[in-house]
C-alpha cells in the first residue's frame, strides 16, 4: 500500500460515520453528476436538476445513459463512460444530453475518473449548458478568458477537509504531487496565511450548504514560492442520495494575469489621481517656498515616505541660475515627511543653506540634468544620499532603503533638486515612480520658477513704489500728519496706492491719497507720474476740483490705466478744508465729542476717464479734529461687504488716540489682514493750534 493509500485509510478509520464518495462542484454554475462503474447516478447537483430538468429523486439511483442519451448517441456515450473509467483519462467535450421536457440540448462535459477511500471508481461529471457557457464568456472579460485558457484545479475533500482526490491541473499550481496530497489536510498542504481564509470558508459551506464562487486568493505556493498569485476559488458542498454531506468540492483557477493586470490598472489609476491632486495642488499662489511645500506635500505619503525640495540660492537671489565654481550652494525649501522618523533629522530644515559632496544625488543631478533611481540602499549607499556620516546613521535607522533624485527644470534651465525616499513603504522605487515623480516637478519647477520671477519683480517694484513715496515731516502749519504704506502680501502683485503732504504758501497744506488700478512696476511708475503732477498742480493754487480736472486729462494720456484720488487743501488760518474726489473712497472726519463721520463728497469718477467735471466741498476742520484718508486695501477684503468694513473703520476711530501715528499702526493692525491682497495707502491728519504743537487725540 502506498503512503497516500495508507494515510487515506487512516482517514477512514478516523472517521465517526459512513464515508462516501466526493464529487466536485461546479464552477460558474456548472452542474456535477457522480456516476458509479455500473453507470447508476449516485449524486445529482442543483444545478444538474436545473440543466437536465430531472428531480435529484427522478435521476440518483437511475442508469445515466438511458435517462440522459438518446439511442442513436448511447453507444458513444457507453464507449467514453468505459474509457473514463478503464483509463482514468478525464474526457472533454460537448454532447448532446436529452432533456426530460424531451428537447435536446449540447453540453460541455468535463468528465473524470475519480476514487474513493476503498478503491471503487466514480464518473465525475461536470456539465453546463453550452450557450450558457458561451453567453457567460461574452459577458466576463478577462477572467473568463483566462478561465478557458487555463487548467482548472479540481480536488474532493472530506468532512475534516482532508484531501480524497486531486487532478494534475491542481496539483501542480500547489506544487505538491498527487499522492502527497491525499488524506492530508487543506492546512497541511498549503500552511500559507493567505489560505486560512479559505480553509474558514470551506467549513462555512459545510455547514451551510451554500455554494462560494469566486473567492479570490492571493499567496504563494511550494510551485512559485518567490511570488505571489491569484487564484478564484469556488467550494460547494457534495451529498449522497441520502442527503448526507460527503465532503466539498474545490474548483480553482489560476487568475494571476487577472489579478496583475487589476493591480497594474489599479496602480495606473492612483497615478492619475496623485497627478491630478498635485497639479491641483500646486502652484496656487506666487510664494516660493509655499508653492516646494506644495509640490512636496502632494507626493507624501502616496508616493514616498519623505520628501526634501531644495532650490539653487543663484535662482532666489538672482533669478537664474549660477553654479560658479565648487559645488552648488541651496536652500533647503520644503520637508515633508509621512510620519515622525529619525531621518527627519538628517534632512537639511527648510531656510538653511547648504551644499552636498560630489557622489550625492543632488549633485548628480544638477551635473547631468538627469534623474537618479537608486531601488535598493544597502551600506555605504546610505553615505552617498546623506549630507554626513552622522545623517547616514539616521536613515539606516529608520530604514531608508530606496531613494530618487529629481532635477528641477523651468524654462530649460536647471533651478534646483527634490529628494524623495521610502522606509516604512516596503517596495523599492521603480521606473514608473521615477517617471511620476519627473512629471509632478516639471510642473512644479515651472510654478516655483514663476513664484521666484513674481518675487523678484515684486520686489523691484516695491522698491520703486516706497522711492516715489515722499519722506513726510511729522509737523506742518496747524497739522500734525502721519502716513503709512503696506505692499500687498508676498502672492500679490505691488499696486499704484499713493499718498502726499504738500506744503503751500500761506501755511497752507494740500493732502492727498490715490490708487492707480493696476499693479507691478507698470502701475509704480504711473503713480510716481500722477504724484509728481499732483505735486505740480497743487503749487499753482488751483482748488481742488480744478487739481483733479488736470490730473484727469493727464491720466487720459496714460491710457489704459485709470485712478481714484482725494485732494485736499487745508487752511489753518481760517480752519477750512477744501476737498474733492474722484471716484475715491470717502474721507473720515472725527471732531472732538462727535462719532465720525464720512464724508458726503460729490464722488466723481475716476481719473482718466475724461469729460466729467470734479466738484469741490468746504468745511470746517478746527484743532482737535481728525481726516483719516485711505484707499481701498484697508477695508475692502473678498469675503465681508465694504459697509460692514467701514463701519469697522468708524468703529475704530471712535476711542480717542495718543498721536496719529498709533493710530496708524492700530488701523493697520485690526483691519488689515495679514494676506491682504491689495496695497494700502493711510494718511491721518491732525489739526492743531498754530500757536502750539500738540497731540490731536483727545481735541482742544
Amino acid at each position: 500500500m502506498s503512503r497516500a493509500e495508507q494515510r487515506l485509510a487512516h482517514a477512514d478509520r478516523a472517521e465517526e460515520g459512513p464515508s462516501g464518495p466526493s464529487g466536485l462542484m461546479d464552477l460558474l454554475g456548472v452542474a456535477a453528476v457522480l456516476v458509479e462503474a455500473d453507470g447508476r447516478i449516485d449524486m445529482w447537483s442543483p444545478q444538474a436538476e436545473e440543466l437536465f430538468g430531472y428531480a435529484r429523486a427522478e435521476a440518483v439511483g437511475q442508469h445515466a445513459a438511458p435517462l440522459l442519451v438518446h439511442p442513436e448517441h448511447r453507444d458513444m456515450a457507453v464507449r467514453l463512460f468505459a474509457e473514463v473509467m478503464e483509463t482514468g483519462r478525464a474526457w472533454a467535450g460537448a454532447f448532446p444530453v436529452r432533456h426530460k421536457d424531451g428537447s435536446t440540448r449540447m453540453v460541455e462535459f468535463r468528465n473524470m475518473r475519480l476514487t474513493d477511500s476503498l478503491g471503487d471508481h466514480y464518473a465525475l461529471g461536470l456539465a453546463t449548458d453550452r450557450s450558457t457557457l458561451r453567453h457567460v464568456e461574452r459577458n466576463v472579460a478577462l477572467s473568463t478568458r483566462l478561465v478557458a485558457q487555463a487548467p482548472i484545479g479540481l480536488s474532493v475533500l472530506d468532512t475534516h477537509l482532508r484531501y480524497l482526490a486531486v487532478n494534475p491541473a491542481l496539483a501542480g499550481m500547489h506544487g505538491v504531487p498527487e499522492a502527497d496530497h491525499l488524506g492530508r489536510s487543506y492546512r497541511e498542504v498549503l500552511p500559507g496565511d493567505a489560505f486560512s481564509s479559505v480553509e474558514a470558508s470551506m467549513r462555512q459551506v459545510l455547514a451551510s450548504g451554500v455554494p462560494l464562487v469566486d473567492q479570490q486568493v492571493v499567496g504563494r505556493t511550494a510551485a512559485d514560492p518567490e511570488q505571489d498569485r491569484a487564484w478564484a476559488v469556488s467550494l460547494y458542498r457534495l451529498e449522497d442520495h441520502r442527503g448526507h454531506v460527503l465532503g466539498i468540492a474545490n474548483v480553482v483557477v489560476d487568475v494571476t494575469d487577472r489579478y496583475l493586470a487589476a493591480k497594474k490598472a489599479d496602480r495606473a489609476q492612483q497615478r492619475l489621481r496623485l497627478v491630478a491632486n498635485g497639479s491641483a495642488r500646486i502652484g496656487t499662489t506666487l510664494e516660493v517656498g509655499r508653492t516646494a511645500q506644495e509640490l512636496a506635500d502632494a507626493l507624501v505619503p502616496d508616493l514616498a515616505d519623505m520628501v526634501a525640495v531644495d532650490l539653487l540660492d543663484s535662482v532666489l537671489k538672482r533669478g537664474r541660475s549660477d553654479l560658479g565654481e565648487g559645488p552648488a550652494l541651496f536652500r533647503a525649501l520644503a520637508v515633508k515627511t509621512a510620519y515622525p522618523t529619525d531621518a527627519a533629522e538628517a534632512i537639511v530644515p527648510p531656510g538653511r543653506l547648504t551644499t552636498y559632496h560630489a557622489d550625492h544625488p543632488a549633485a548628480h543631478c544638477i551635473r547631468t540634468r538627469s534623474p537618479l533611481l537608486l531601488t535598493h540602499l544597502e551600506g555605504s549607499d546610505l553615505y552617498r544620499i546623506a549630507a554626513d556620516a552622522d545623517a547616514a546613521r539616521l536613515l539606516a535607522r529608520a530604514g531608508v532603503h530606496s531613494d530618487m533624485a529629481v532635477p528641477l527644470i523651468a524654462r530649460g534651465e536647471i533651478i534646483g533638486v527634490m529628494g524623495l525616499a521610502r522606509a516604512r513603504n516596503p517596495l523599492p522605487f521603480d521606473e514608473d515612480d521615477l517617471a511620476l515623480a519627473c512629471e509632478l516637478a516639471s510642473s512644479a519647477a515651472l510654478s516655483i520658477d514663476n513664484a521666484v520671477l513674481h518675487q523678484h519683480i515684486r520686489s523691484a517694484a516695491e522698491t520703486l513704489q516706497r522711492s516715489l513715496l515722499p519722506q513726510l515731516s511729522p509737523m506742518h502749519p496747524g497739522l500734525e500728519v502721519a502716513a503709512r504704506y503696506r505692499p500687498a502680501q508676498a502672492f500679490s502683485e505691488v499696486g499704484g496706492d499713493w499718498y502726499d503732504v504738500i506744503p503751500l504758501d500761506g501755511d497752507r497744506t494740500a493732502l492727498t491719497v490715490g490708487d492707480v488700478m493696476g499693479s507691478g512696476i507698470p502701475a509704480a511708475t504711473t503713480m510716481g507720474r500722477l504724484r509728481t503732477a499732483t505735486s505740480t498742480l497743487a503749487d499753482l493754487n488751483l482748488d481742488p476740483a480744478r487739481v483733479l480736472t488736470h490730473l484727469d486729462k493727464i491720466t487720459h494720456g496714460l491710457d489704459p490705466y485709470l485712478a481714484t484720488c482725494v485732494f485736499a487743501v487745508y487752511d489753518p488760518h481760517e480752519c477750512r478744508l477744501d476737498v474733492a474726489s474722484a471716484g475715491h473712497l470717502p474721507p473720515v472726519l472725527v471732531r472732538a465729542g462727535r462719532p465720525p463721520e464720512l464724508l458726503d463728497l460729490p464722488i466723481a469718477t475716476p481719473l482718466g476717464v475724461g469729460g466729467v467735471p470734479f466738484e469741490a466741498t468746504s468745511l470746517e476742520l478746527n484743532p482737535g479734529d481728525q481726516l483719516v484718508l485711505y484707499t481701498d486695501g484697508l477695508v475692502e477684503t473678498r469675503h465681508e461687504p465694504i459697509d460692514k468694513r467701514l463701519d469697522d473703520l468708524l468703529g475704530l476711530l471712535s476711542s480717542p488716540q495718543p498721536s496719529a501715528e498709533e493710530l496708524c499702526d492700530r488701523l493697520l493692525q485690526e483691519l488689515r489682514h495679514p494676506a491682504g491682497h491689495d496695497d494700502v495707502a493711510l494718511l491721518i491728519a491732525c489739526a492743531q493750534p498754530l500757536d502750539r504743537a500738540r497731540g490731536c487725540g483727545t481735541g482742544a
